[in-house]
């Protein structure tokens, strides 16, 4: 073909090897970033939110090239199962009406519990989650599925308690407490059930513990007590000040509350 088309066939090696030299070592280095905004979030983004973070750094590569990348060093997202929960009878309205989007700080908060394992025996933890930014305001640990733990998750918010209007969980039994109905009573904060199931009524909650199960407990053995309560407090720290969240525009919760104030 060269001496057919009249041309040295040094040039024709040429041409041909030194892109593939400059597109290896440009993949090669895409790829390290990768790993370490991966690593960075503790193993826990996705080619999407790897983008986001890319373009930070003014690197800009496709969702298809991030992750086809991933995949190649095997990055793979956890999953986990649903489990069932007792059901509160409670005659309490849905006062929320899966109007997720608030744009007041501390007008709505959202609750839920989910287990982790600690020595080999479940635990569980409850959030506290502003619907506004969808901040952790509030957070607890315990041995035990009760209001006891509802109730120590209420009184770690360090927000004002009195701008709370609505205060809005599934119908688990463990939110059914006269110690948790004094508390809201005390602030003046209505009561708001989700129907008898139906999931789609709590989806901000469902899809935040979805990220905890994911992020912070799956395949997780904690070897006490005391070291979940550490974990936690940093967890909640990061997923705070640090991990950026799709539905924020990819800021973090403090962040886009700043940018509001601003």
């Amino acid at each position: 073909m060269c001496k057919l088309l009249n041309i040295s066939r040094s040039s024709l090696y040429y041409a041909k090897n030194k892109p593939a030299k400059k597109y290896n070592a440009e993949e090669e280095k895409l790829t390290q970033h990768i790993k370490e905004i991966f690593k960075n979030s503790r193993n826990n983004y996705g080619f999407r939110k790897i983008k986001v973070e890319l373009k930070k750094k003014g690197i800009i590569a496709s969702k298809r090239r991030i992750r086809r990348i991933m995949k190649e060093n095997t990055y793979t997202v956890k999953q986990y199962k649903v489990h069932k929960q007792t059901c509160n009878n409670d005659k309490i309205d849905n006062k929320l009406k899966r109007n997720f989007n608030q744009e007041e700080r501390m007008k709505v908060i959202v609750s839920d519990l989910t287990y982790v394992n600690v020595a080999g025996k479940w635990n569980y933890i409850c959030l506290m989650l502003d619907l506004y930014n969808r901040e952790i305001v509030g957070y607890a640990a315990g041995k035990h599925k009760d209001a006891d733990l509802v109730r120590k998750a209420i009184t770690t918010i360090k927000y004002d308690l009195n701008k709370i209007e609505i205060f809005h969980t599934d119908r688990g039994n463990e939110f059914k407490n006269n110690i948790i109905d004094e508390v809201l009573d005390t602030f003046k904060i209505d009561r708001s059930l989700s129907a008898k199931g139906c999931p789609y009524d709590h989806a901000v909650a469902e899809a935040t513990y979805k990220i905890i199960k994911t992020e912070f407990a799956f395949n997780r053995i904690f070897n006490d007590f005391e070291e979940l309560e550490r974990e936690l407090f940093d967890y909640v720290n990061w997923y705070n000040n640090i991990r950026i969240h799709g539905s924020l525009e990819y800021k973090t919760p403090i962040e886009y509350r700043s940018n509001d104030q601003k």
